[in-house]
């Protein structure tokens, strides 16, 4: 197909039609589909921008229940589809009723290729404008994600639920092995909240010890304890109209959680040493790599706490289970490390991306991110070597970039779901798939499907 002619996907069940209307607007990339079937599958392997609709297509072309399904059906695919039904001239109420349900125009036939394709030139026009304005939209809007780099479908699941959620005041309870990225997450819910104009503010309730933990939480009055000499506020109380994060929530004190599920439940503190009650308005984000189930099960952490901080969960995958986010981050930060350490340009080899894409890091980012610092800071030449990064170099035969080898693999297992999904119906199948039923026959005989 044509890299500069712009796709117009023409429904029409009369050759001579098709014929007509491909001469006429031979200025575009004109595809014909004679049904729904057909055209719901050409809509999927090109994506037209704009569609003409015949409304009275087979297998009832005297009626238009065909050709009102079918706009229904591409509106579902893609919504941003600008469809133009063609209609008889005594059938205005149907072209109306698909105009209802979301078609951009209607013209009545028999048409005049001039006019008609003044629309479908102002279709196309108006579909470009609504692409442009989103494109700007995104680039001006700031990514409070930013410092998030991935391409792993389970945790872009994770981006787009985040922002679904940042604009509530649910606690939100994160886990994921150390090195993850869990602050980032929680820093994200913060900076997309109404919030933001407030303090993110995180304690590690792992690093700070037992006996001073309860004081940088809640706070404390002067003369509370030896050496208070000054009323110091906690971290909770700093965080008011904010939000605070909780990072590693199951190393907290099981008498320190009676006291936190006590803010939680009515929104007050009160510091060490004090008597009066303080209202805090705050945002609790938490935060753990260990199995707070477990630790319920062995009485080291309270049920009812658990209840209180995981309103919603979310699980961040490892790195190791992100396919392709190794390599990806590894170029990310040889090229911030290069420039702070003033290295001009240095690249990865290609044994160098093969062992970090071979390695396990269970250490995740962090451990990723400090093996890159280390090769930036060592390696001498201009490109980083397996042994720079300190992993093993593999064998040719570790890693195979065969993409006949990958494609098939896909192309089975996609063929295997939509089977599945689609109950062993081939046509149905078909459809789900974008492709036609032979070329599906085909891929069932290549993988030995019957």
């Amino acid at each position: 197909m044509s890299d500069t002619k712009r796709v117009l996907l023409v429904v029409e069940d009369d050759p001579a039609l098709q014929k007509q209307m491909r001469w006429a607007f031979d200025s575009y990339e004109t595809i014909a589909a004679a049904d729904r079937e057909e055209a719901i599958a050409q809509l999927r392997r090109h994506s037209p921008p704009v569609v003409t609709v015949d409304l009275g297509l087979p297998p009832e072309p005297d009626t238009p229940v065909e050709g009102l399904k079918l706009v229904e059906q591409i509106l579902a695919c893609a919504p941003d589809t600008k469809i133009i039904v063609l209609t008889g001239q005594q059938d205005r109420a149907n072209a109306l009723k698909a105009i209802g349900l979301g078609a951009y125009d209607f013209y009545e036939k028999p048409f005049d290729s001039e006019m008609l394709g003044l629309t479908i030139e102002r279709a196309f026009r108006l579909y470009d404008l609504q692409q442009e304005n989103r494109r700007l939209s995104e680039m001006h809007q700031p990514d409070a994600l930013a410092g998030l780099i991935t391409r792993d479908p389970q945790l872009l699941r994770i981006c787009r639920t985040v922002e679904k959620l940042a604009a509530s005041d649910a606690t939100v309870l994160i886990l994921g092995e150390s090195g993850t990225g869990k602050e980032l997450i929680g820093r994200g819910l913060h900076n997309l909240s109404p919030r933001v104009v407030g303090k993110f503010v995180a304690i590690n309730c792992a690093a700070i010890p037992e006996n001073l933990l309860e004081s940088e939480l809640f706070g404390y009055e002067r003369g509370a304890f030896t050496g208070a000499a000054k009323t110091t506020p906690g971290k909770i109380e700093v965080a008011h109209g904010g939000t605070l994060m909780l990072d590693e929530i199951g190393d907290l004190p099981l008498s320190l959680q009676s006291k936190l599920l006590r803010f939680l439940q009515e929104r007050v503190i009160e510091r060490l040493g004090g008597r009066r009650e303080i209202p805090v308005d705050v945002r609790i984000v938490c935060a753990t790599h260990q199995d707070l189930k477990a630790l319920i099960a062995q009485q080291r952490f309270r049920e009812d706490l658990y209840y209180r901080v995981a309103e919603i969960v979310l699980n961040v995958p490892p790195l190791r289970a992100r396919s392709g986010d190794a390599a990806l981050l590894a170029h990310v930060f040889l090229r911030r490390f290069a420039a702070e350490f003033k290295r001009g340009s240095i690249t990865l080899s290609a044994d160098a991306l093969s062992a970090i894409e071979s390695h396990q890091w269970p250490g995740n980012v962090r451990e990723l991110e400090n093996c890159i610092k280390r090769a930036a800071i060592m390696t001498e030449g201009k490109q980083v070597t397996p042994a720079d990064l300190g992993l093993d170099e593999l064998t040719q035969g570790d890693v195979r970039f065969s993409l006949r080898e990958v494609r098939d693999e896909a192309e089975r297992r996609a063929v295997m779901s939509v089977l599945g999904r689609a109950n062993g119906n081939v046509a149905k199948a078909a459809e789900l798939l974008g492709v036609s039923r032979p070329t599906l026959y085909d891929l069932m005989h290549r993988i030995g499907l019957k």
